[in-house]
């Protein structure tokens, strides 16, 4: 319902920060490392997520769009409730998260607040194939974006495919290229040298 909220910050605290929109103040819980990098007065930006239960309405904001997607991870896990998850993420950077969860890494995931065992494991376990899924997407949706530039590298990675080699390694070959002044056979060129032919 609410994607993010900009306006100035009124005051804040160890745990939210009361940020004032057009004459109206919304409390936003925030992890604590990014409430110290905002300053009382100052106009800021958070991308925030609206948790509604029989008990409670609250607001969870965040400076970027990473840390709401890890949030969002986060509460997924059995287990884990949304100040848990606030904790977490203001004792561990994003993709240093990712990579724990993605590596198998329960001694760093057991050294975040609140986190024993048996809950490492479960978030290893719910957690990896969704975060591999997610980067995977990234990663694709980065090549495609990169490709986009140069209308000659559509026609130069069909040719690379046709050679023989997997189009998946082509395309993150090519994107790698700055392909728009090149022209089809110059792309094919370089992809080669790159691909190692």
């Amino acid at each position: 319902m609410l994607a993010f909220l900009k306006g100035k910050v009124e005051f804040k605290s160890s745990n939210f920060v009361a940020i004032d929109v057009n004459g109206v103040g919304y409390k936003v819980y925030m992890p604590a490392n990014e409430i110290e990098q905002i300053n009382s007065k100052e106009e800021v930006k958070v991308y925030t997520y609206l948790r509604v239960t029989e008990q409670d309405v609250s607001l969870y904001g965040f400076l970027a769009n990473e840390e709401l997607n890890m949030f969002e991870l986060l509460i997924s896990v059995g287990g884990i409730g949304a100040k848990s998850a606030i904790n977490i993420l203001s004792n561990i950077e994003p993709s240093a998260f990712a990579l724990a969860v993605i590596t198998d890494d329960i001694s760093t995931l057991k050294k975040l607040p609140g986190i024993g065992p048996k809950t490492a494991q479960r978030i290893v376990l719910e957690l990896r194939d969704k975060i591999k899924t997610e980067q995977a997407e990234e990663k694709q949706v980065e090549i495609k974006e990169k490709i986009k530039l140069s209308a000659n590298a559509q026609d130069a990675i069909d040719a690379l495919q046709v050679l023989g080699y997997n189009r998946r390694d082509i395309e993150e070959t090519v994107a790698k290229i700055n392909t728009i002044d090149m022209s089809v056979e110059e792309i094919i060129k370089e992809g080669l040298k790159q691909l190692g032919r």
